[in-house]
């Protein structure tokens, strides 16, 4: 698990920004990631880190075999399959902070609301739901979850377009 703040460790979750170059509202961000915790997966925990574009590359390369970097990565813990849990740890996500500014600029929102939109996303495989396989029910979730928290588009939607 990540070292991070006494508040999380309580609650579960993990946080650390491992790149300085991307400023964004990270109290705002580990406010997002405990309001997530506490409605989706109160009885797990998981990790997120911030990283950058050749971080994720290089994970995304080592793990899923796709030499390029993304916005998100999810790794789930246990078996490697999604909501399985190794010791009440449901496992970690691994964001690029210069895909979200990039996609924060696009469509124009601030840096941590898009950071919030990798979470949840990335959250929601965690928890084993795939937009690839199961018929839209994780684009119907989503958006949901994205219009309680007062999030824009997420990525699903995104790639319909």
């Amino acid at each position: 698990m990540i070292e991070t703040d006494e508040q999380s460790e309580l609650e579960g979750w993990s946080y650390e920004n491992r790149q300085w170059k991307i400023q964004f509202d990270e109290d705002s961000v580990r406010a997002f990631i405990s309001l997530a915790w506490k409605d989706l997966a109160s009885e797990w925990g998981f990790g997120v880190v911030v990283s950058n574009d050749r971080t994720v590359r290089d994970a995304n390369r080592r793990f899923r075999d796709i030499a390029r970097a993304t916005d998100v990565l999810s790794f789930p813990a246990g078996d490697g399959m999604p909501y399985t849990r190794r010791d009440g740890y449901i496992g970690d996500l691994l964001i690029s902070a210069q895909r979200a500014a990039r996609q924060a600029t696009q469509y124009k929102h601030s840096v941590a609301d898009e950071i919030k939109i990798l979470v949840l996303h990335g959250l929601l495989h965690l928890l084993g739901f795939d937009h690839e396989l199961d018929g839209g029910e994780m684009r119907e979730f989503e958006t949901v979850l994205r219009r309680k928290y007062g999030l824009s588009e997420g990525l699903i939607e995104r790639e319909s377009h």
